[in-house]
C-alpha cells in the first residue's frame, strides 16, 4: 500500500485563513527576516509535508544530530539540514517573526533557538570536502552567521509557473489510492529524458504498480536544461511511450545541494512523503564534478534499514550494438567496443550545433521539443 509519511505523520503547517488575515493585518507588528528563495521553497516543502516529519527549520540539537549521525535527535533517519541563517538576529528566542522573501511575507515562525555553528564542520559532514568549487560548500560558506531553529506557519507561496503540475504529498497520495496502486516507484530528475532515463524507469515500472516521475524544478547549475523544457519533453513521452494508468508525472520545487549519497537519502524521503514505496537511486545519485563514487549513494541506504522506502539500484544504460537495445552491465555480455554510452555534456553539444541525436539516444518527439526553445539551456 501507499507508505506511511515519513515519521508516521504527513505535516501541514499552512496558517488558517482567518488566522493568515488576522497575521497579514498586523504585520507590522512583527520582527522580520529577510530569506533567500532557496529557503522560501524550503518552508513550502515543510508545510505541505514533502519534508514530514518537519514542522520547521531546525534546531541545535537536530542539527548536529543530523551532522553527526545522519538522524534527528529523536533518531528519525535524516540527513540533509533544513536550517534558516541569519547574518544579524534583530529578534529573541521566544518570539515570533514573519519571514519575507522580498516584499512578500512567506510565513510566520516562532523562534525557538538561535546558534551560532561551524560552516568547515558543516560542508566537510554533509558534502565530504571543504572545496569552495562545490556548489553546496559555496552555499554554506555563504551563509549568516546565526542560524534560528523553530516551527512555521506558511502564509505566501512563490508564484508557481507549473501549477498545473504541481501536486502536494495530500494530493498524490489520493490519486495512487484512486488509481488502485499498491506499490509506486517514484523517479527523480532535473533533465530532459533520454533513453536511457527511460529504459531505468520502464524497468523499475516491470515490478511495481505505478511509476510517479517527479521533476526537480527550481535553481539549477548553469547548462542545466530549464524547466519548461524538461515539461514539456516529459509530455511527449508521456503522450507517445508511456501506458496511460501506469504511470503520472508530477513537480516538486527544491534547491538542489548536490549533497551526492546524503542528498539521495534525503530524496528518497522526500517521495515516501509523497507516496512512494520504492525510489530509483541513479549512478552518481545528486552528485557534482567527481568528488563522489558513481554508486556511493548506494553503499548509504545500507545503513537505512529503517527508512521505509525500498532503494531500486538500477545500473547506468547504455545502448549495444549486439543485443540491438538498451542494456545495463548486468544484462549485456558484449565487449565495449559495441557501447555507446549516453552522455549529457555530448547530447548538450549536438543540440547546441543543431545535431539531432540517433534515435536510440532520444526520441524524436523530444528532440523537436528542446529544439523549438530559443534557447533550452541555463545561462
Amino acid at each position: 500500500m501507499v507508505s506511511k509519511p515519513h515519521g508516521g505523520k504527513l505535516i501541514r503547517r499552512i496558517a488558517a485563513p482567518k488566522t493568515r488575515e488576522r497575521i497579514l493585518s498586523e504585520q507590522q507588528e512583527y520582527p522580520r527576516a529577510q530569506i533567500d528563495h532557496g529557503s522560501a521553497i524550503d518552508i513550502e516543502n515543510i508545510a505541505h509535508g514533502v519534508y514530514s516529519p518537519l514542522k520547521g527549520f531546525l534546531t541545535r540539537d537536530d542539527f548536529e544530530s543530523v551532522l553527526d549521525h545522519m538522524r534527528l535527535s529523536d533518531d528519525t533517519p535524516w540527513t540533509v539540514p533544513i536550517v534558516l541563517d541569519v547574518e544579524k538576529p534583530g529578534f529573541e528566542e521566544g518570539d515570533a517573526i514573519l519571514l519575507y522573501y522580498e516584499d512578500l511575507p512567506i510565513a510566520r515562525m516562532h523562534v525557538e533557538e538561535i546558534y551560532t555553528y561551524d560552516k568547515e564542520y558543516f560542508a566537510e559532514k554533509v558534502f565530504k570536502t571543504k572545496d569552495k568549487a562545490h556548489p553546496g560548500v559555496s552555499k554554506v560558506y555563504s551563509m549568516g552567521n546565526y542560524l534560528v531553529g523553530g516551527e512555521i506557519e506558511l502564509l505566501n507561496e512563490l508564484p508557481n509557473p507549473f501549477a498545473k503540475y504541481t501536486l502536494r504529498p495530500v494530493e498524490t497520495r489520493v490519486l495512487f489510492r484512486e488509481r488502485g496502486w499498491k506499490t509506486i516507484v517514484a523517479f527523480q530528475t532535473r533533465n530532459v529524458p533520454h533513453t536511457g532515463h527511460e529504459y531505468v524507469q520502464k524497468a523499475a515500472l516491470t515490478f511495481v504498480d505505478g511509476l510517479f516521475i517527479n521533476p526537480v524544478l527550481g535553481k539549477k547549475k548553469k547548462g542545466d536544461y530549464k524547466d519548461d523544457v524538461i515539461i514539456r519533453a516529459y509530455e511527449v513521452l508521456f503522450e507517445h511511450y508511456y501506458p496511460k494508468n501506469a504511470a503520472t508525472l508530477a513537480t516538486v520545487r527544491y534547491e538542489m545541494r548536490y549533497a551526492g549519497p546524503r542528498e539521495a537519502i534525503h530524496h528518497a524521503i522526500m517521495r515516501k512523503n509523497f507516496g512512494a514505496t520504492h525510489f530509483i537511486v541513479g549512478r552518481d545519485h545528486a552528485g557534482v564534478g567527481d568528488y563522489y563514487g558513481p554508486y556511493e549513494a548506494w553503499d548509504l541506504f545500507d545503513e537505512f534499514p529503517d527508512l521505509g522506502i525500498t532503494p531500486m539500484f538500477i545500473r547506468e544504460a547504455f545502448y549495444c550494438r549486439r543485443c540491438g537495445g538498451m542494456v545495463n552491465a548486468k544484462i549485456c555480455p558484449h565487449e565495449g567496443k559495441f557501447h555507446t554510452k549516453i552522455s549529457g555534456t555530448k547530447l548538450r553539444k549536438m543540440i547546441l550545433n543543431g545535431e539531432q541525436p540517433p534515435e536510440y539516444l532520444m526520441r524524436p518527439e523530444v528532440y523537436e521539443v528542446i529544439r523549438n526553445f530559443e534557447n533550452p539551456f541555463v545561462e
